[in-house]
């Protein structure tokens, strides 16, 4: 699909520009990722990847797949990526961005909003 969005076309291009948020994307990709998940296998420290993913939630690239409560009895919200793959042309003096959606991702968001049952 075309992305028409200009803020979500912009939210794109500053997603892959930043190694950081590739890597936070990349792991959240095909299953959902927790927040000590991702920075145990980024490495990216706690404070930049809060702000990263904040931002990427707020920008639509990662969405809150559910939650689970850890060992220690804390919630922990489980992330995944909007996105599977991503094109970038330049042509005509315009940038197209061209966007698969996480189908699984799309598809578990739309059932639990739907379901009347409390799972």
């Amino acid at each position: 699909m075309l992305i028409k969005d200009d803020k979500f076309r912009k939210a794109i291009l500053t997603a892959l520009a930043d190694s950081e948020m590739l890597d936070i994307i990349n792991h959240a990709m095909y299953a959902p990722r927790s927040f000590n998940d991702i920075i145990k296998e980024t490495n990216i420290p706690n404070t930049t990847a809060f702000r990263k993913i904040k931002l990427m939630m707020d920008d639509g690239l990662l969405v809150t797949e559910k939650f689970e409560i850890t060992k220690e009895g804390k919630k922990s919200s489980l992330f995944r990526s909007t996105l599977r793959s991503i094109v970038v042309r330049y042509e005509n003096n315009l940038v197209l961005v061209e966007a698969e959606k996480n189908i699984d991702t799309v598809a578990k968001t739309t059932e639990r909003f739907f379901s009347l049952d409390s799972k």
